[in-house]
């Protein structure tokens, strides 16, 4: 692992962007595994700063989104969906047929894993996959379990992550507590993965993925099986490292 410390989540956001446009750069038509919540919300910033100054051009670029909220309108302020229009999508030229979203909505869900996964696999595959990691340690939404998901699943959300996720509704009521998601075997299968995490809170987390036992208790820790992951973390989440 290529573990990166920077002094705050500016800085992050800078180094993150820069990362992800540097791979559309040397390969214009990747496919971007992307994460949603407060995570990438500096990154996206700083990938539209550099489409709009030139620098970047996302028109051959084909998306994959990690979860969704099941039960919860699309155009829902809360929705995945409308979070990666507003902060990423609306201000690049990425063809929108070549955004993809998990369907939480859809009357069949396993059918739907599995065509995502299909869909996946047809456009060649993750180039690279922007993580978050939840003070949990799941990853997505692939919570502490005692096995790990490979494919794309319908979850029961923990009550860890719906009180994580809580600070984005008008109260934890309103949270869903089931969601879609890309599994473990999914995201094993990104060429590459870049993972950011901010704050103390994510510090036990962040040890245990770096130098901890490998165990789907924390998802997370999975990645130290893969073969190319750099963790961008500020001070805060490098605190017990």
């Amino acid at each position: 692992m290529n573990v990166l410390v920077y002094d705050n989540d500016e800085q992050i956001g800078i180094a993150a962007g820069n990362y992800m446009c540097g791979q559309i750069l040397a390969k214009p038509n990747s496919v971007l595994g992307l994460a949603t919540g407060s995570t990438p919300l500096k990154p996206y910033g700083h990938m539209i700063k550099l489409f709009k100054a030139g620098a970047v051009d996302f028109s051959k670029v084909t998306t994959f989104n990690l979860d969704e909220y099941c039960n919860l309108d699309v155009n829902d302020k809360n929705s995945y969906h409308t979070f990666m229009y507003e902060n990423l999508f609306n201000s690049i030229n990425i063809p929108r047929e070549n955004i993809h979203f998990l369907d939480g909505n859809s009357d069949d869900l396993e059918r739907e894993c599995r065509e995502y996964e299909k869909r996946i696999k047809e456009a060649g595959g993750i180039d690279i996959q922007l993580l978050g990691i939840g003070s949990n340690g799941h990853i997505a939404f692939n919570e502490p379990s005692d096995s790990f998901q490979r494919w794309s699943h319908v979850v029961e959300l923990k009550e860890s992550t719906i009180k994580d996720n809580s600070r984005f509704f008008n109260s934890i009521e309103e949270v869903p507590t089931r969601a879609v998601t890309m599994g473990i075997g999914s995201i094993m299968q990104a060429k590459r993965i870049l993972i950011i995490a901010t704050g103390e809170n994510k510090a036990d987390a962040i040890k245990q993925l770096i130098d901890g036992n490998v165990t789907p208790k924390c998802p997370a820790s999975v990645l130290q099986f893969h073969t190319d992951v750099t963790l961008m973390l500020d001070t805060g989440a490098a605190s017990k490292i």
